[in-house]
This record gives structure tokens, C-alpha cells and sequence, in this order.
């Protein structure tokens, strides 16, 4: 530092920077001049009266400074107090988190489907809802067919050995699984095989499905009867419907009567439930286990390779043979063959020039050579990673494999194009939020099963929490498990309340089962952070199990089922009032996108109403699920013309939503005119909303338009309206202030986005050296204008305490390097910052140690002029 003593405050500059433009306190006419030179005395008499004039021009720069500092306040904290800090960083995460599993890319309006249940592309037309055709045949035989079948293709899950030594010693199981997991077709496949060889013998009734409304005592039952004691060891599959109000599931002495009736009979049984509160207790007994899904490659594979030889003629063995009998490869349930598990398969093969266009070349027979070949062709398509993105789940379940494979071998054989491959791969998804919504309260209209009585609608809050849960995930996707759980829970209400406005609906408070909860709506836990109160703390997070379901499950919500409208809504208004940003931003984010498929709906519902709130926490959502909307090409047109009359003719409270919404940098046509109108909201009203204004011009700061938001600043300042210069000094010192993560949407990885906790001035002086010389001229004048001098010193001495960490380590220094030599060109700017550093190693709270003053004055002058200067002091 210098040598020479410095005043006790800094000296005001007799002039403005040269290189900078005047400073908004300086006289219009030039340079700005000696305040106190208007103030000596001209006539006898006239001191008292100039000294009261300079008193008051005193008290007018203190109400000023007041005025301003008052100005650089958090606008998001209004309602918590200045004392209290918003976790701006935390809403940043939290939006950018639900953007991602949002994507507004994905077409999925585009998928034309007039019947869901079935499904037809080129020339394939294949049935969908495996749920269906487990019900198709009630108390009856299963066809030999169908037992030959699953035979040949069934893929074993993991443990199936397990479930049929089970089976076998206990002659009954309750096999629970998800809904479409092939649940009900590894039940027939455990049956098959352990009545195969017994007393069945050929019996062509050796399989029977029992109806689902009877019970276990009426299967018990039928098993005591056995057809007047024909039907001896016959496989038994029962499907009751356990989710339908009023039904009781079975209780243990019920199950062991049924399975006493089966010993008997020398026969088995399988009870298939969901899994779920309902049929918990029944799958911990002895009789219990979950069924594990079957893994998708097999699934894919054997699926693939039977829509293969039906085309081409030629069975084929991949991965190792399969038995004579079974004639497919697919490995039959006797254990004499072997699965394709496609792993010896060369995954590194190069995609050939053929898969780019909309049809393959070389897709039939005569080119591809043979069907092997074209088995190894419909692995590399498989892996391709458009087709995997357009697919969109983690795995597939039957219907979707035998859907997905049909689409492959179609394609391979010239049937089906690109785009319809395409178009129907995303449609897996749209076909799996349907089935979770068809007609789910249609059960609340039936009476219990046995009795002619009214229907009874106790059940309401168990019906509806599955698919409260679903919703949840898709709009909280990402958050922490408890947090769905809860807004699940919250919307389990809603929706019991819509169905039933007569009654008040049960809330079950013990009913809560996670694993349920995961199986039921295709999720996946993972440890993750967890923003609590500014800090990261690890948390349990959930997913769903494909980044296509969020959107299908929205799609499908607000396109076919209207009546549920008003109770999302809401509830989506009781989750912008949630303080947790995880909850209230992922929850704005949905509603963006829900806006965008009914944007009349949307907007007088959901955007309009909370845009007027009088509370920041739902004008901030309002803002937020308009720049969602306005993500949409189709609609940002839309989105800027409400933004924009909001900014000219709105209320104060729309004029506020309207800032935040242009701080995200799409909802006006250009930068310019995005700046126009934070300009036009934050100078309105002696600056009433300058705070907001100023707030989202820094946000504008992390775009790459970055050069031009500085450019404006420096418009003005030099303005000749005070409120224009109040916005840019304002905005400079919050640039100073503010944290790269609280403003930047970039993920880690790219140079902002590695610069998280750093300032953004300094970020912006490291990473964008182009821009240093304006961003120290725009801080000097900041520093060197009486009403914002002041607050500007604070945030100066802020910025130099970041340069290393409180453990030693080098944190901001680089950006620090990079500024301090452009801010501190002159001489009085070096002594200010000496002055400055020597108040902070005085600092009886937090004191500046000497070496760590020093090197701050070291990054602030070279060593060239250092060596000048004290060569000039010396002589």
C-alpha cells in the first residue's frame, strides 16, 4: 500500500474519471464542479443563512444515500422482511431442474391416437393395454394356445425360480406387482410349468382363470367343488379387484383355507394384487412376494426376434440356441434353452449410412442378407440415441416391448418410416398416462360387489392417492420424497373433494407406503441435494423412471379429463404459496406448460390471478409459467404481447410480474426492447419498482447479450432524468452484490456455471475479459456519485474479502485481478482503495490481516507503476 498517510474518509474526486462518461451528480454543462464552491458567502450577515443552506443540502445527500440504499434492497423479500433473505440460488436450481424434465421440445401433441387400446402404424396393428386382456376371459379355461405361447416368449423375471419352489410347497401365492409389469403373465407361466407334469395330466382345463368378483373363500369354493370332481390339479389365477370401495381384501384364515382346498385338490393358485396399502398385509404374509419386472433387453430381444421370423420365414438362434419344441430361441419355461440375453453382441459396431434416412435401405431380405443380420441391424437401431430419447423410459414392460419391437422390425423391413418410428415410440408413454387414468373413479360408481346397496364413497381418498401421487411426481419431479408425498396427499383432497363435495373425505394418516408409491407409478429414489435455508444438505429424491412420463402424464391430465381442471388448479395455487423453492418454482414450471395447451384456460385460471397476488411468492410463479409458455415458439408471441401491455397499462402488480418475466430474456422481441421495458417499469412512480427493475436487468447480465445490457447502463448514466441514472447505479451496485448462482439458469460446466458462489461482477470480469474496461467504468461511477457512494463502498469491500476463503484457498482472485487495475487507473482511485483496505485491517469485528491487504494492493497496482510511483515519492 502507499507509504504516505491517507485521510480518514476518501477525497472526492475534482473531476470524472477521463476515460469515463460524466457522472450522473455532475453538472450538465461538463465536468462535475466544487459543490462547495456556490455556497461562499457574498454579502455581510450571510453566514448563518449559508450555513443553514449547506446544513440542509447536507440532510438532502443523507435522505438521498437512504433513498438508494433503500432501493438496493431484496424485491423478493417484501414479505419476509429485509432482514430475511430469499434463497434466490435455490429457486435458480429448482427451476432449472423441472425445465429439464419438462422439456419444451418434446412433441407430444403430435401423437395421433383415436383408440389408445390399439394402435396402428404403417402396417402393424398390435394391441396396448395389457391390463385388458388379463380380464378378457372370466371363470374359464386358458386356451392351450395361449399357455404355448407364453411358453415360448415368457421372459423370467429375477427370482422366478423362487416364486415357483414357492408355489410348489405351498401350493398358494400372492404374487404383487405394478399394474402392466407382466404380473399376471408370470403367474400363468409358474402355473403352466408346475401343472405341467402333474395330475392334470392333458387336461385342456389344466389353467383356469377365476372371476375377479369372487373372493378367495368363493375360489376355495369352486376348488372344493372341482366340477363335480373332475378338474384335479388345475392352476387357479385370481385377479380380485381389491381397489373398488367397500372390497375387504382377504384375511390370513381366508388364504389358509384356500390354500388346505388346493392341497387337497392336488391343485395351485396364483392371487395377483397390486401392490399397494390394500394388499400390503396380504404380501407380507407367508403367502406373499413381489414380483419382480422382466428386464427389458430380453424382453425387446425375444419380442423383436418373433416379429422377425413372422416377416421373414427363417428362425434363427441368437446368443446360443433354443430347444427343438419351442422353435424360437426364446427359451422355454422347462429350462432346455437358452435366453438371448444379447450381451455377446458387438455394441461398438458403427450405425450404418442406412439408418439416417426415413426408410432403411437394404431392408428386405434379398439385401439384408439374412435375418441374422437383420437382428444384428435392429440392435444398433435400438441403441440409436434418437430413438432412445423418442422412447423416453428407463424400461419397457410387455405391451410397450412388443409395441417397440414391432416399430423396429417394421422399419427394418421398409414398412414403417423414420418419423413414424419416431412418433410411435413416443407414444409408449402417452400410452402409459392413459392407462393410469382411464376411468379411475369409475369404481365410486359401482355398489360393493354381492349387494344391490348404494355405492359407498368412503374409499375416495385411497382411489384417488395413486394418481394424486403420479401428477405430483410429474410436476415435483426431482424434489425430495417427502415433499411429493406431501403435495400428493394435498391433491389427494382436491380431487376427493371434487368428487364428492357433499362429503367430507377420509385422509388416511398411516396408509403411506413408499415402495407402493415407486411401483405404482414407474419412480426411482436417488440420493440428491436438498436446498434447505441457503445450505445443500443430502436428501431422498425421486424420479420418474423416464423423462417422457412428466409431459405424457401432463398431456394426458389437461387434454382428456377437464372435469380434474379445477382441483389441479387449486391445488397448483397452494404450491405457489409453498416457501420451499423446490416446491413453489417445479410447480410454476408445470404450470407453463399446462398454460401451453390451453392457454386460455391457463392464463385466466393459473397466470392472470396469481400475477395480481399481493404477495412476491406468486407473482414470482406467475412470471416463471409465463417464461415457460413463452419457451414454446408457438406461443411467445402470445406471451410478449401480455408482457408487454403488463409493463405499459398494468397494475403495480402486474408491472412488477412483467419484470420478472422479462429477466428470464424471452419475453420481449429483442434485448433492446426487453431493456425499453425494465426501463419503462422500474422509472414509473418515483421509481416505485425500481428494485424489481433493477434485480431482472442484472439477471439480463448472464445472457450472452451481455455487452448490450452494459451498453444501456452506461446510456444511463449519463440520462438526464435521475430515476434513468437511479436504475443503472442501482443495477450496478446489485451486479456487485449478487451471486452468479442466484441469477444464472447454466448448469455447472460452463464458465459461469463453475463460478457459482462468486460475484457476478468479478465472474463477469474473469470469464469475459472483453468486458472488464465496462464493467470498472460502471462501478467507478457508482463509487464516485454521492448518493450511491456509500453502498458501492460496501459492496467494493465485499468483493476484496472474497478473494481467498476463510481456510486460506484462492476464490475470487482471478476476477479481482482482472478489475482492480481498470478501477483504480488514477491516482486518487489508488488512494481511495488504500484508505480503504487500511479501515478494513482495522475492522475490530473482521479485520484484513497486512499480507492479505497487501496482496489485494498488489492485484490492484503492478509492479511497473508501483515502481514509478515510489521512484516519483522519492525523487
Amino acid at each position: 500500500m502507499a507509504d504516505e498517510a491517507v485521510a480518514e474518509h476518501p477525497a472526492e474526486p475534482a473531476a470524472p474519471k477521463a476515460k469515463d462518461a460524466r457522472s450522473p451528480e455532475a453538472p450538465r454543462g461538463g465536468a462535475r464542479g466544487d459543490d462547495n464552491a456556490k455556497d461562499a458567502p457574498d454579502a455581510p450577515g450571510s453566514s448563518d443563512a449559508a450555513d443553514a443552506e449547506a446544513a440542509e443540502r447536507e440532510k438532502e445527500r443523507e435522505r438521498a444515500a437512504d433513498r438508494f440504499k433503500d432501493r438496493t434492497r431484496d424485491p423478493l423479500a417484501e414479505e419476509q422482511g429485509e432482514e430475511e433473505p430469499t434463497d434466490a440460488a435455490a429457486a435458480t436450481r429448482a427451476r432449472r431442474s423441472g425445465q429439464k424434465l419438462l422439456a419444451s421440445g418434446r412433441d407430444l401433441i403430435g401423437f395421433d391416437r383415436s383408440d389408445v387400446g390399439r394402435l396402428h402404424i404403417g402396417d402393424i396393428n398390435i394391441g396396448l393395454d395389457a391390463r385388458r386382456s388379463g380380464l378378457s376371459m372370466r371363470d374359464g379355461p386358458v386356451p392351450e394356445e395361449e399357455l404355448l405361447r407364453i411358453r415360448r416368449t415368457h421372459i423370467e423375471p429375477e427370482g422366478y425360480v423362487r416364486l415357483r419352489r414357492a408355489l410348489e410347497a405351498r401350493r398358494l401365492l400372492v404374487l404383487g406387482g405394478a399394474p402392466g409389469t407382466g404380473r399376471a403373465s408370470t403367474a400363468l407361466a409358474l402355473l403352466e410349468e408346475v401343472t405341467r407334469d402333474g395330475e392334470s395330466g392333458q387336461n385342456a382345463e389344466r389353467v383356469r382363470r377365476a372371476d375377479p368378483e369372487r373372493g378367495v373363500r368363493e375360489l376355495a369354493a369352486q376348488v372344493v367343488a372341482g366340477e363335480g370332481g373332475r378338474l384335479r390339479g388345475t392352476g387357479y389365477l385370481l385377479e380380485p379387484a381389491l381397489d373398488r370401495p367397500g372390497t375387504l381384501p382377504p384375511d390370513g384364515m381366508d388364504l389358509d383355507q384356500l390354500a388346505s382346498a388346493l392341497a387337497e385338490r392336488g391343485s395351485y393358485a396364483v392371487v395377483v394384487v397390486s401392490v399397494g396399502s390394500a394388499a400390503n398385509p396380504l404380501l407380507a404374509g407367508r403367502y406373499g412376494a413381489i414380483c419382480p419386472p422382466a428386464p427389458t433387453r430380453e424382453l425387446v430381444a425375444v419380442r423383436l426376434r418373433k416379429r422377425l421370423e413372422e416377416e421373414h420365414g427363417d428362425p434363427v438362434r441368437v446368443g446360443g440356441g433354443g430347444s427343438a419344441q419351442d422353435g424360437d430361441g426364446g427359451g422355454g419355461l422347462d429350462g432346455h434353452a437358452d435366453r438371448d440375453r444379447d450381451g455377446g453382441r458387438d455394441e461398438g459396431r458403427a450405425r450404418g449410412a442406412d439408418q439416417g434416412g426415413d426408410r432403411p435401405r437394404g431392408g428386405g431380405p434379398d439385401e439384408a442378407g439374412s435375418l441374422s443380420r437383420l437382428l444384428e441391424r435392429a440392435a444398433e437401431l435400438r441403441e440409436d440415441p434418437e430413438v432412445t430419447e423418442a422412447v423416453g423410459l428407463d424400461d419397457l414392460r410387455p405391451a410397450e416391448a412388443e409395441l417397440f419391437a414391432s416399430l423396429l422390425a417394421g422399419h427394418l423391413l421398409g414398412s414403417v418410416g423414420r418419423e413414424e418410428l419416431l412418433s410411435g415410440c413416443r407414444g409408449l408413454a402417452a400410452v402409459q398416462a392413459y392407462e393410469w387414468f382411464a376411468g379411475v373413479d369409475r369404481a365410486l360408481a359401482a355398489p360393493p360387489p354381492g349387494d344391490g346397496r348404494a355405492p359407498v364413497r368412503s374409499g375416495t381418498a385411497a382411489l384417488f392417492h395413486p394418481v394424486a401421487f403420479r401428477i405430483a411426481l410429474a410436476v415435483l419431479g426431482g424434489a425430495s420424497h417427502s415433499a411429493v408425498s406431501a403435495a400428493a396427499h394435498l391433491l389427494t383432497w382436491e380431487l376427493s373433494v371434487q368428487s364428492d363435495p357433499d362429503s367430507t373425505p377420509a385422509r388416511p394418516l398411516f396408509c403411506d407406503d413408499p415402495e407402493s408409491d415407486l411401483a405404482l407409478s414407474r419412480a426411482r429414489p436417488a440420493d440428491g441435494p436438498v436446498d434447505v435455508a441457503g445450505a445443500e444438505v443430502t436428501g431422498r429424491l425421486i424420479f420418474y423412471r423416464g423423462a417422457a412420463l412428466p409431459a405424457a402424464v401432463l398431456a394426458e391430465l389437461w387434454d382428456r379429463h377437464f372435469p380434474v381442471r379445477a382441483p389441479v388448479v387449486r391445488w397448483l395455487r397452494l404450491l405457489a404459496d409453498d416457501p420451499r423453492p423446490q416446491v413453489s418454482m417445479r410447480a410454476a414450471v408445470a404450470a407453463g406448460e399446462l398454460s401451453v395447451r390451453d392457454f386460455e384456460h391457463g392464463y385466466a385460471e393459473l397466470v392472470r390471478p396469481l400475477a395480481e397476488a399481493p404477495t412476491p411468492r406468486r407473482r414470482v410463479f406467475a412470471a416463471t409459467a409465463l417464461d415457460q409458455a413463452a419457451g414454446h415458439a408457438s406461443h411467445r408471441r402470445a406471451v410478449r404481447k401480455v408482457v408487454e401491455d403488463w409493463s405499459r397499462h398494468g397494475t403495480p402488480a402486474l408491472r412488477w410480474t412483467a419484470a420478472m418475466a422479462l429477466g428470464y430474456g424471452r419475453s420481449a422481441d429483442s434485448m433492446d426492447d426487453t431493456l425499453d421495458a425494465l426501463a419503462r417499469i422500474g422509472v414509473r412512480d418515483d421509481g416505485e419498482q425500481l428494485a424489481v427493475a433493477s434485480l431482472n436487468v442484472v439477471r439480463l447480465l448472464t445472457l450472452p447479450e451481455c455487452a448490450t445490457v452494459l451498453r444501456r447502463l452506461a446510456d444511463w448514466t449519463g440520462h438526464r432524468g435521475e430515476e434513468y441514472q437511479d436504475l443503472a447505479l442501482v443495477s450496478i451496485v446489485r451486479l456487485a452484490l449478487t451471486d452468479v448462482d442466484e441469477v444464472l439458469d447454466d448448469e455447472p460446466g460452463t464458465p459461469l456455471g463453475d463460478r457459482g458462489d462468486w460475484p457476478l461482477l468479478l465472474a463477469l470480469a474473469a470469464t469475459r475479459p472483453e468486458l472488464t474496461g465496462k464493467l470498472a467504468d460502471l462501478f467507478w461511477t457508482a463509487l464516485n456519485t454521492a448518493r450511491s457512494r456509500d453502498v458501492a463502498f460496501d459492496a467494493l469491500e465485499t468483493l476484496l474479502r472474497s478473494a481467498s476463503r476463510k481456510d486460506g484457498r484462492e476464490w475470487t482472485r482471478e476476477g479481482l485481478a482482472a478489475l482492480l487495475p481498470a478501477l483504480t487507473a488514477e491516482e486518487h482511485d489508488r488512494r481511495r482503495l488504500d484508505w480503504l483496505l487500511q479501515r478494513m485491517m482495522r475492522d475490530q469485528d473482521r479485520p484484513l490481516t497486512e499480507e492479505r491487504a497487501r496482496a489485494l494492493w498488489r492485484l490492484a497496482v503492478p509492479a511497473r507503476q508501483r515502481r514509478s510511483e515510489e521512484e516519483e515519492s522519492h525523487g
